[in-house]
């Protein structure tokens, strides 16, 4: 408790509270346009704390993070275009209430389910993370090989429709990266006689540009809705209201947190199941209200949205495991900063790690209090013509790939890394699995390694080991039998 308190000590100085307020100001920004969600929002603003220091660095960009979360809301309730996938039952369920006047009461009932699951998920950040990060320090090479291969079959697994394409795509991450010299031999690694890929492919603008430049690339292709922006109106609730929605708020809370824990179990899964479950509640209780604007499909899904944000950075602090493409991007930022993610962030980087977790009360509360007296504001930015922003996008993702080891190497990178993402999109290719491989690609060669250099049967005589190897192999039959049932109902519906 004395560590978070003087986390909160140092957030509640003037200057990063300054910062966590342009965070959570620039992610709500940026999280309000179509498409741009989270992953982009922190792509496209990562070069903003290229100057800071670790703990200051990290504060922005997980109130960017949040910041793009809520304004995917926003611009779904007001204007019916969810700023992300996650945001959808927000816009069905949030908009019918827009056009009978009761937008304010469906942004603050979206408002205040994500900070009540906001707030839980912090409090079980710091309350599950040191004593799992107690658990990893007992792990050898043999339990991170395990760790690491259950951790790239689940993602590849659930993250994508086909389980075989999942796997292809985190094994050609991991190709691209190996690209440069071997660490322990120094022999070339398809480089091509290339002094620039000597040096390996840095995370950031391959990051940048996958989901920054990609994204800008989708969005000028198909173009962007517009709506007439709508009157916001009263923010309270009615009491039933209120009750219905904390109920289901609290569900998904708990779902999203829970869930969020497994690696490759996204916000815009959790968000979706969370819907479902709220409405066959609603329907077995007659007289549901779902697509004619339920505030449980709004309170249950925003929750299990954040609650599921916010539950990724205990696998992350703890094991430096990210479970997405956001907390893979931030892993990134970490390392860029000298942060090891896994059970040192609990021990001698524990000071950062205090912060960082106070950052996530301050955001909350700074995101509940921003969020509803400019939700007019926000959706006028949703309405800029897409012609506008995409070169403005296009320039900061270019900086940002810079601004990484200053090279303009790296910005060809971006722009490459760019196309790619846009060309998998086409092709229904999942760019998640492919991100993991990258990022967990040299942790599982590095244990491997190590792994062969003490004893191979020391595999063998691992349990840890041996139960995360059947988890793997469970991850990926439950993902092909789900695959399967899904191509069932297609047929069936033909």
């Amino acid at each position: 408790m004395s560590e978070l308190l003087a986390g909160f000590a140092e957030v509640f100085q003037p200057h990063v509270l300054l910062l966590a307020f342009l965070g959570c100001l620039a992610g709500t920004m940026v999280g309000v346009l179509p498409g741009l969600g989270p992953v982009s929002a922190i792509a496209i603003l990562f070069p903003l704390t290229a100057y800071l220091g670790p703990a200051a660095a990290i504060v922005v960009l997980a109130a960017i993070y949040y910041g793009a979360m809520y304004g995917g809301s926003t611009s779904a309730i007001l204007l019916k275009i969810p700023g992300e996938v996650s945001s959808l039952p927000a816009a069905l369920e949030g908009y019918p209430m827009t056009q009978r006047g009761r937008a304010g009461t469906a942004l603050a009932i979206a408002a205040g389910a994500s900070f009540v699951a906001g707030i839980a998920g912090t409090l079980g950040v710091w309350l599950i993370g040191p004593h799992l990060a107690g658990f990893a320090l007992e792990f050898g090479p043999p339990e991170m090989l395990g760790l690491v291969l259950f951790s790239l079959t689940a993602i590849a697994g659930l993250s994508s429709g086909s389980v075989v394409r999942g796997i292809g795509m985190a094994v050609a991450g991991m190709l691209l990266a190996s690209v440069g010299l071997d660490l322990t031999s120094s022999q070339q690694r398809m480089t091509f006689g290339s002094l620039e890929l000597m040096q390996g492919l840095d995370i950031v603008p391959v990051m940048i540009g996958l989901f920054g430049v990609a994204e800008v690339l989708r969005t000028l292709e198909r173009g962007t809705p517009t709506a007439q922006a709508a009157k916001v109106g009263g923010f309270l609730p009615t009491r039933d209201e209120f009750r219905r929605s904390a109920g289901a708020a609290g569900r998904g809370t708990v779902t999203g947190f829970l869930l969020g824990l497994i690696p490759g179990m996204l916000p815009s899964t959790t968000t979706f199941l969370s819907y479902a479950s709220e409405k066959r509640r609603a329907e077995r209780k007659g007289g549901s209200r779902f697509g004619q604007g339920a505030v449980e499909g709004i309170g249950g899904p925003e929750a299990a949205n954040n609650a599921t944000a916010m539950s990724g950075f205990v696998p992350l602090f703890s094991l430096g495991i990210p479970t997405g493409p956001t907390m893979a991007l931030i892993m990134a930022a970490l390392m860029v900063y000298g942060v090891v993610p896994g059970p040192a962030m609990f021990t001698s980087d524990s000071d950062i790690t205090a912060a960082v977790i106070a950052s996530f009360f301050v955001a909350n509360v700074i995101l509940l209090v921003l969020n509803l007296p400019l939700a007019g504001l926000w959706a006028k930015i949703a309405n800029v013509p897409y012609g506008v922003l995409g070169p403005i996008i296009l320039v900061c993702c270019g900086v940002g790939a810079y601004t990484a080891r200053n090279s303009v190497f790296d910005i060809v990178v971006c722009l490459v890394a760019g196309v790619a993402g846009w060309a998998m999109a086409k092709r229904g290719l999942p760019v998640a699995p492919f991100v993991m491989g990258f990022i967990l690609g040299p942790m599982l060669e590095l244990s491997l390694r190590q792994t062969i250099a003490i004893s191979p049967v020391s595999l063998l005589e691992s349990p840890i080991f041996l139960c995360f190897a059947a988890a793997a192999l469970v991850s990926v039959g439950l993902a092909y039998r789900l695959h399967r049932r899904g191509l069932e109902k297609v047929d069936a519906n033909a």
